[in-house]
């Protein structure tokens, strides 16, 4: 479902993996994150084998995948046997950061996890473990929630990360239509990945 936007990494001289997980209700939230997390580690484990850089690992996710790509970032990758350096720049996009608000919404009668894990799974409690640049994305066509979060997650990294951190509006889109901006060199969400990958000025 997300192999649309490997041209463009891939021409930018890029080796694309577009990471798959399970969803709510055939797991839990918790599992999800760690389908990605060890998703991750294994591409570092793995990389050189289909000529990929273990040491240039940039991850991205849209609206759960948004969430989960938090979720990442503030891992103790100690657990995974990978550095905690693994991930060397994030783009967050259409993303919770804070499941509080969420599971006092309708979600909670599907979304059932414990306050332990609510507070595990929330990236803005955890800004301590970010080791890399940041960039934070939501299309003004969003429900306000995904736009207050968006941008109470990247203004908390500008106040407490010494990584760089981005807050990308990307205007005239909804939160479907936003991630097709992703597919394009010229795309706001495409451009904005490759400048954080360093292929492209």
């Amino acid at each position: 479902m997300y192999s649309f936007p490997a041209p463009t990494f891939a021409e930018s001289g890029a080796i694309y993996v577009a990471i798959g997980f399970a969803s709510i209700p055939k797991v839990r939230l918790p599992d999800m994150a760690h389908q990605v997390r060890s998703a991750v580690a294994w591409a570092y484990k793995n990389a050189q084998s289909f000529g990929g850089d273990p040491e240039r690992l940039y991850l991205s996710g849209h609206s759960s995948g948004g969430h989960l790509c938090g979720v990442a970032l503030v891992t103790d990758w100690s657990r995974y046997g990978v550095p905690a350096t693994v991930l060397k720049g994030g783009l967050a996009v259409s993303g919770m950061f804070d499941l509080h608000p969420v599971l006092l919404s309708a979600r909670a009668s599907y979304v059932k996890i414990s306050k332990e894990e609510e507070a595990a799974l929330s990236a803005q409690r955890h800004l301590d473990r970010i080791a890399c640049p940041i960039a934070v994305a939501f299309g003004d066509g969003e429900r306000p929630e995904f736009k207050r979060q968006s941008r109470d997650f990247a203004a908390a990294l500008q106040g407490k990360v010494k990584h760089a951190s981005e807050l990308i509006e990307v205007k005239g889109a909804n939160h479907f239509e936003i991630i097709e901006t992703l597919d394009k060199p010229d795309g706001i969400l495409g451009r904005a990945a490759l400048k954080q990958m360093g292929l492209t000025s």
